[in-house]
């Protein structure tokens, strides 16, 4: 006889067999025992919670001969027969091959007739979804009044492609994703029948690997056994035959990034690679670490909402202690990223690198979120020692303010209006009102004036003007720095966006900086780094 697979040879049953559903299995006990069969169910979940299972274990309990507290005996003909598949009172239907109009006709037709053995026809009309809008409309009136004799059982991983109109004529069970440790109840009941020893920590990496689907639970197991046949199952095995990396990697490669050393992360990674783990696995199980770290920063009781051993969870507060809220959700949003682009890209190993440099080096990404890693990373410098706030480069308008006096004042064709004079000489207070991120790109700009009277901010980069002249929120940004010049003016100041003259630029146009000019001179300004603090 060929090999039955264990999700298949340990199908509940008995309804006692059923984990993680007691909502749905008291339920239908309690209809059978009191006689209240309704004509028309609908199972929906995700995949491998037992909807199939729990729609044949009704089947059978309901046209059971000797039913005992709701469960099936097991031993009549009927329970038999349901139970080697050849009772033609329970027909079970896939819906994704038999979708048509024809198929539900059939149907029809078919229930004009009582059952031969039992009490009911059950008809389990499995991704009940699939349907056409046809079938499903052929379907309707039966559904809703079909003979007393008749069952129809509709399950779906998809309820919500299911039209109003089936929904309403059906009571609706939804059947919950099966927690890790009634997964790892179930491996335990099963694994001595099979003569099989296994550690603990390698069941329970398997449950949570399943993903609340007990089905994917049991198929990764068998997989696990063939695998390692005739051996003890350890949590190093297990994670050899899934392709899965321990959780020191992670740690190792987390330290690596929090320091910046790009070199060793991108070692950590290369190993991983070379002992041919999967990448998108990687990626995923690095996610989900990352989650349990930040869970670790911001809950209070994390034993209450990371499922894991007292050991690994004691690691994972050490780990956490290392890492602050921004700098986790940063490395989650990467590595989410990551994970869409990796599932179709032709060279996987350069997509993940670069991400991990990403992770290793903030100062690369230009997004809000790395703004606080970058100034950190900064901070940790100047603490030590690797440069001070002399050699630090300082914004180009207060540079010019510290030596206006050594320098002559610029020549301008016009004289400087007196709502632009207010602008300049509270250019130094605009940049430390400015909002993140466009303090960042307007702490290396000065402010100028064209022969048409206009202000214009001159740039020490394009790449820093360019904030305020592309993307998807550049004009949003622009209105936001008008406003705020136009505060402090006092009035509404035609505002000109411009890159000024670097060194070796021949066509290059160079901007005047006002900051040098009299007026400016004698206010008597101190000028002081600008504090990178959100307001």
């Amino acid at each position: 006889m060929s090999y039955t697979a264990l999700y298949r040879k340990f199908r509940p049953s008995r309804f006692e067999d059923v984990k993680g559903q007691d909502h749905i299995v008291t339920t239908l006990r309690n209809q059978i025992k009191s006689d209240k069969i309704q004509h028309a169910y609908l199972f929906c979940g995700t995949r491998g919670t037992g909807k199939t299972s729990v729609a044949k274990l009704f089947a059978k309990a309901i046209n059971c001969e000797h039913p005992t507290d709701g469960n099936p005996c097991l031993e009549c003909p009927t329970c038999k027969a349901i139970a080697s598949q050849s009772a033609l009172n329970v027909v079970e239907i896939d819906a994704a091959s038999n979708n048509g109009v024809d198929n539900i006709r059939q149907i029809i037709e078919e229930i004009a007739y009582p059952p031969t053995d039992g009490r009911f026809k059950v008809y389990i009309i499995d991704e009940v979804h699939m349907l056409s809008i046809g079938a499903f409309n052929a379907l309707l009136k039966t559904l809703e009044e079909p003979p007393s004799y008749v069952v129809f059982i509709l399950a779906t991983t998809e309820v919500h492609k299911l039209p109003v109109t089936i929904l309403s004529r059906c009571q609706r069970y939804d059947f919950k994703r099966i927690s890790v440790n009634d997964i790892v109840e179930r491996i335990n009941e099963l694994l001595p029948e099979e003569g099989i020893e296994a550690d603990d920590d390698a069941i329970r990496y398997i449950a949570k690997n399943a993903d609340g689907a007990l089905r994917d639970a049991l198929s990764l197991l068998d997989q696990c056994i063939a695998f390692n046949f005739g051996q003890r199952l350890t949590y190093d095995m297990v994670l050899e035959t899934l392709g899965a990396v321990d959780l020191k990697v992670f740690s190792v490669m987390l330290r690596s990034i929090i320091s910046g050393r790009v070199s060793d992360a991108i070692a950590s990674l290369n190993a991983v690679i070379m002992e041919g783990r999967d990448l998108s696995q990687f990626v995923s199980d690095f996610t989900w670490y990352l989650r349990n770290l930040l869970l670790a920063v911001t809950s209070d009781d994390i034993s209450s909402v990371v499922d894991m051993s007292k050991e690994n969870l004691d690691n994972l507060l050490v780990e956490a202690s290392q890492i602050d809220e921004e700098t986790a959700m940063r490395y989650i949003r990467i590595l989410s990223e990551l994970s869409n682009q990796i599932r179709y890209a032709s060279n996987k190993r350069i997509l993940t690198e670069l991400a991990v440099i990403k992770m290793c080096r903030p100062e690369s990404e230009r997004k809000d979120d790395s703004l606080i890693s970058r100034i950190r990373a900064i901070e940790n410098k100047l603490e030590s020692g690797e440069y001070s706030i002399s050699s630090a480069r300082i914004p180009a308008s207060e540079a010019a303010a510290e030596n206006a006096e050594d320098e002559p004042a610029p020549v301008l064709n016009i004289a400087v209006p007196e709502d632009i004079k207010r602008v300049v000489i509270n250019w130094n207070e605009i940049i430390k009102r400015s909002p993140y991120p466009q303090k960042m790109y307007i702490a290396h700009a000065v402010p100028s004036l064209s022969d048409a009277g206009e202000l214009i901010i001159a740039f020490e980069k394009n790449t820093d003007m360019v904030f305020f002249t592309s993307g998807d929120d550049y004009e949003q940004h622009f209105k936001a720095l008008q406003d705020l010049i136009n505060g402090y003016a006092g009035a509404e100041i035609r505002l000109r966006l411009a890159v000024n003259k670097q060194p070796g630029d021949v066509n290059g146009v160079s901007y005047p900086d006002l900051t040098k000019m009299d007026f400016f001179k004698e206010k008597g300004i101190k000028v002081e780094v600008v504090e990178d603090d959100e307001e």
